[in-house]
């Protein structure tokens, strides 16, 4: 990608709050998706509050979703027979306005002033509207909206009106609306038939301001309750409240003279499940409801701004000398946090829940790049999310019964659990999901030090992928352990022999296992665990194969790689055909050398103490030169591996595109839900990329290094209960260690290792890398940003 037109941004940079002055109807897709809120288990699009004009609505529920089938032309053994589909279930953040009978539509009247600001350091977005209606009044419209941190089932919204200057009639309608119209986001006709009217009511009610709507939907047989509930602000106020099945509206009437204010607070209440019976989800969302009246705004906001306040104190970095970054590194955290904070024993979806993008699905996005980021900031969600995986592991085993293999197979994409990839090269033969799991289970047993989830979900997890790695991989005649017929992260090179990337996260796997089972022996012997076994876990990972070109001094992406034609880049990019996966069949792309993403230089990130710093350098080096970054998972991973091979500068610039994915909407379809691997990747770049930081085995330690621009970054991770605040600025690095009057933790600065206690801070020279290669040159119109170009 390469700095244009297109990288433009309506939003203002600001170190904490992300706003957009005016109007710009050709944005309203990516703003929505921008503005979206979320706490993990409701996420409602950033859509205006009276509903119209809007890109795309959308109100979605953590897992809540539909089924629909997957014909096949052909069909083959093993396939699945249904998708799943996140469902856009019933509006409750719509309240609509009537001027002297106008209906507030910013497409008609003079929009004289508006303003919508995501507030990072409090968790409020707000809009500040004027609006002149065709016969000239004026109105000015407030409205601060938030998703509850604290309050899993509320969303609220606190909405004024003011007559400028001249009286007016208005009429505030509050509404709740199920199967609305949305514009269909996929070409493939099986899903909006799945998605037209989902939802069949099966009740509706109301007591004075309050309603609600029970819904089922039609084949997942999935039951949805929403409520809401209002307090009206103002002098001689009539409302009223009217119920059908498919929508609710309360209406509140008034007039107004100049000066004059009247308003509404409204309280949204959701529940579903696929089990409990219609009373009790009637009852549910109504006692959540009578919970938060007691709360009241004020003290729903001051909850709210506790808890974001609580994660920003762990979770905080600091970037001087670029405040494009500083911003969206802010941003990228905030959305990160949306996404995981109360999931709760549900999924993390690619877009969270601020899209419908993917279909609402799960992949191993969750376990590589979204975990790593909660584990050292929030680590109860990340606790919840690999729950969630545990939850799923008797589908997963049923899965690999069915591929007549042993252990547990989880799904590439998936909402529920059961696996929803019609396309198995890149589906089904993406085995490394299972290691990036597990790996990822053990990754958090290192940094907290939780013994209970050690043996009740790491454990299970460890020892049921490693039985799959097992029965997949075998020790050929040159005594290194194969997997052969894999997929790796690397979608354009599919059913490939040792893939690197995956052997190495398989290795790790087995080790862990191997670990764990000595851990917990009891536990290990439930599962049925034997020494056998053990020792031949241990003796695969011991030899795990790793192809290597001797001839170009290189490591093998995976078996044969570096002797296929390299792609012609120069042919693609005249005839501007990118992304290739749209533009050429894959019996063009598979047998080339063309990258998708960050494979083996991904597999040097994580498994990155497998090399040397020179074959670090050479790989990096050369597998630029054929990565054209169809995908926004790659640039974190660059920035990462580029800085720690000494392309500091390169790194620079992989850092901005990768934090910068949604706000400049940098892949054209931020509209169908933010990136959220890709937000995380910012804070990938920075951490592990300019700070160094890397948990190999469990060992904490950093090597840090700053780009010319960036003055000074200072950012914080929670290890074993403590935070330790990192600040690396060109010369020194220097350590704190706080929460704990006693506590002392061991980590390495440059791999040497030294002591930090409490109240003690350490300062260690910052001695960066010095790169072992030229600047590594990209396929021709495919360089990253270029750090700084964008203001």
């Amino acid at each position: 990608m390469t700095t244009g037109p297109d990288t433009k941004s309506e939003f203002t940079v600001e170190p904490w709050r992300v706003r957009e002055i005016g109007l710009h109807p050709g944005n309203l897709a990516q703003s929505e998706s921008v503005f979206a809120l979320s706490n993990g288990h409701i996420g409602v699009r950033g859509n205006y509050d009276e509903g119209d004009p809007s890109g795309l609505p959308g109100t979605y529920l953590n897992s809540f979703y539909e089924k629909r089938p997957l014909p096949y032309a052909e069909a083959g053994y093993g396939y699945p027979e249904e998708g799943q589909t996140v469902v856009n279930v019933t509006d409750g953040k719509l309240i609509r306005l009537l001027v002297d009978d106008q209906p507030l539509d910013l497409r008609y009247g003079v929009v004289r002033h508006q303003e919508r600001t995501l507030d990072m350091r409090t968790g409020l977005l707000h809009r500040d509207l004027i609006w002149e209606t065709t016969a000239g009044k004026k109105v000015r419209v407030r409205s601060t909206r938030l998703v509850s941190f604290t309050q899993r089932a509320i969303l609220a919204i606190d909405y004024s009106v003011e007559a400028v200057d001249q009286p007016l009639r208005v009429v505030i309608q509050s509404e709740m609306v199920s199967n609305e119209e949305i514009p269909v986001t996929s070409k493939d006709p099986r899903v909006a038939a799945a998605l037209k009217d989902p939802l069949v009511p099966e009740e509706h009610s109301f007591s004075g301001n309050r309603s609600s709507l029970i819904h089922c939907t039609r084949a997942s047989e999935l039951r949805l309750a929403a409520a809401c509930d209002h307090i009206v602000h103002g002098d001689k106020v009539h409302s009223n409240t009217y119920v059908e099945p498919n929508w609710s509206r309360t209406t509140i009437g008034t007039e107004l003279k100049p000066g004059e204010t009247v308003g509404v607070t409204k309280f949204v209440a959701y529940g579903w499940s696929s089990q409990r019976t219609l009373p009790a989800l009637r009852d549910q969302v109504d006692a959540a409801l009578s919970a938060v009246l007691h709360t009241g705004w004020d003290g729903l906001v001051a909850e709210q701004q506790a808890y974001v306040e609580e994660f920003w104190d762990g979770a905080d970095v600091e970037v001087d000398g670029d405040p494009v970054v500083q911003q969206a590194v802010r941003f990228g955290l905030w959305h990160v946090l949306q996404a995981g904070a109360r999931a709760e024993g549900r999924a993390i979806p690619a877009k969270g829940l601020t899209g419908p993008g993917y279909d609402g699905h799960s992949f191993w996005d969750t376990e590589m790049f979204v975990l790593p980021v909660l584990t050292a900031t929030a680590p109860l969600a990340a606790r919840d999310a690999l729950w969630w995986r545990l939850s799923i592991a008797d589908l997963a085993e049923e899965r690999a019964k069915t591929l007549k293999l042993k252990g547990i197979t989880f799904p590439w994409r998936t909402i529920r659990g059961q696996e929803c990839s019609a396309y198995w090269p890149a589906g089904t033969a993406a085995f490394h999901i299972n290691a990036d799991i597990a790996v990822s289970a053990a990754r958090y047993v290192f940094w907290t030090g939780d013994e209970e989830f050690d043996h009740e979900v790491a454990l299970p997890l460890l020892v049921r992928t490693a039985r799959l790695w097992a029965d997949l991989g075998y020790h050929g005649d040159d005594g290194r352990f194969h997997i052969d017929g894999v997929t790796g992260p690397d979608e354009y090179s599919a059913i490939v022999d040792d893939n690197i990337y995956t052997n190495l996260m398989a290795a790790r796997n087995l080790r862990y296992a191997a670990d764990v089972t000595e851990r917990w022996p009891e536990q290990a012997k439930a599962l049925n665990v034997t020494e056998a076994e053990v020792a031949d876990w241990r003796a695969a990972c011991e030899t795990i194969a790793m192809p290597f070109d001797t001839e170009r001094d290189v490591y093998m992406q995976d078996a044969d790689f570096t002797n296929h034609r390299v792609w012609d880049f120069q042919e693609t990019y005249t005839n501007d055909s990118y992304p290739l996966l749209l533009h050429y069949p894959y019996v063009d792309i598979y047998p080339q050398q063309v990258v998708k993403q960050a494979d083996l230089v991904l597999a040097m990130h994580w498994c990155g103490n497998e090399f040397t710093p020179k074959q670090k350098a050479r790989a990096f080096e050369y597998y630029e030169a054929i990565n054209c970054r169809d995908s926004s998972l790659s640039a974190c991973t660059q920035a990462v591996v580029a800085a720690d091979v000494g392309q500091v500068e390169l790194a620079h610039d992989y850092l901005t595109e990768a934090a910068l994915m949604d706000l400049r909407d940098l892949e054209h379809n931020t509209k169908d839900g933010v990136h959220v691997a890709s937000l995380a990747g910012a804070w990938l770049a920075l951490v592990c990329g300019f700070g160094g930081l890397r948990d190999y085995h469990g060992e904490l330690s950093f090597a840090p290094t700053l780009p010319e621009a960036i003055t000074r970054l200072a950012f914080t991770v929670r290890w074993h209960g403590c935070k330790i605040r990192v600040e690396v600025t060109h010369d020194h690095t220097t350590y704190h260690l706080e929460d704990g009057p006693d506590a002392h933790t061991e980590v390495k600065h440059y791999g040497k290792k030294f002591l930090l206690r409490t109240g003690k801070p350490v300062s260690k020279p910052t001695r960066p890398p010095k790169p072992l290669t030229p600047r590594p040159t990209q396929p021709v119109g495919r360089a990253p940003i270029v750090a700084g170009s964008l203001h």
